[in-house]
């Protein structure tokens, strides 16, 4: 932050109370809400919201709408600044020795646990139909794929995506945290008789999506010189549920070989409050800018996200929001970077 020589006294003064500096340490810690930050210092939210205000005035906190919520994170050019720098250090001295600055993490994780619950609950008896020759026709279209050994969808759900990628991937792994979605995806894949699919109940980064998407035997190096991971991963309407996008993106990226491609399924940023507390989503939908960030922050490339057109969307439920996809690729440079650094080191030690 550049601030003139004759408002530096101003920000000494803004910086001069204590509340003010456990504010700025939290949220250079983590992009937070500010009822979060209320419940992080156990302080009334008029309170947080009183502190916050000038801050953002000075240019020290950027912040975002959610709905109703209001998000804020330590400003990237306020942060360079030496005087802030060293209010931040000071304010994380006074969130460490209070304990609040630990429980951020715990903060976020609770973010998705009406989430959780809300996806725990024992699903309606709703119909599984569709078109009797869809497999039939994916198949077909399968051929069109050059790559198709291996797809991975994440959060199935009641595996409604399974029915396109089962006909033409060789190989699927479909992934929920919830034990009672995937009884209805278990359930659609005894109906439709695919010995093609596995199913995990687990999040993306844990060690049984990571053995069985082979990337887990060996190291990421390793494992990206033979080729190994997802051709594709889907993740249809689940980073809406995520208490960290860019967090999920990266593991999700992770599953990914050389090469491989994502794609998420995503609701355009609105503000239906309702249909949030109803589907107890945790992000409003996400703007197309944010998706490609998310995207290069996990060391993807070619990211870009289009529109899906609205007649391509029938739900009752959310059909009348819109839906776009984001796709990206994981680099197969890796690849290359993995056997450059293989012949440097046989070099060296050739050498020494």
């Amino acid at each position: 932050m550049a601030a003139a020589p004759d408002a530096r006294w101003q920000l000494y003064r803004l910086l001069s109370e204590p509340a003010r500096l456990r504010l700025l340490a939290l949220a250079a810690e983590e992009e937070l809400a500010l009822g979060e930050i209320a419940e992080l210092l156990a302080e009334p939210l008029p309170n947080v919201s009183r502190h916050a205000a000038p801050l953002r005035q000075a240019g020290l906190l950027s912040e975002r709408r959610q709905g109703t919520r209001t998000l804020v994170r330590l400003d990237s050019e306020a942060a360079a600044d030496p005087v802030v720098h060293d209010a931040v250090r000071a304010g994380r001295e006074l969130c460490e020795r209070e304990g609040s600055l630990g429980r951020v993490a715990e903060v976020v994780r609770a973010r998705d646990a009406r989430t959780r619950e809300f996806f725990a609950r024992p699903a309606g008896e709703s119909s599984l139909d569709y078109a009797p020759e869809l497999g039939a026709y994916l198949f077909a279209l399968g051929l069109l794929v050059e790559s198709r050994s291996l797809a991975v969808d994440a959060g199935t759900g009641d595996g409604a995506l399974i029915d396109a990628l089962a006909p033409i991937f060789e190989r699927v792994v479909a992934i929920d945290r919830s034990e009672a979605q995937l009884d209805r995806a278990r359930r659609r894949v005894a109906e439709r008789g695919y010995q093609n699919v596995t199913l995990l109940a687990a999040e993306a980064d844990a060690p049984q999506v990571l053995k069985a998407v082979g990337r887990s035997a060996r190291s990421a190096a390793a494992a990206d010189e033979s080729g190994q991971g997802a051709d594709l991963v889907v993740a249809a309407r689940m980073l809406h549920h995520a208490p960290l996008p860019r967090a999920t993106l990266s593991a999700l990226a992770e599953l990914l070989k050389p090469g491989g491609r994502i794609l998420v399924i995503e609701y355009s940023r609105h503000a239906d409050e309702e249909l949030r507390e109803r589907q107890a989503d945790v992000w409003m939908g996400f703007d197309p800018e944010e998706l490609v960030q998310h995207a290069r922050a996990a060391g993807l490339e070619a990211a870009q996200v289009l529109r899906i057109p609205a007649g391509y969307v029938r739900s009752e439920v959310d059909g009348h929001l819109t839906w776009q996809v984001l796709s990206a690729t994981r680099p197969a440079r890796a690849a290359r970077a993995a056997r450059a650094e293989d012949s440097r080191i046989k070099q060296t030690a050739a050498r020494g």
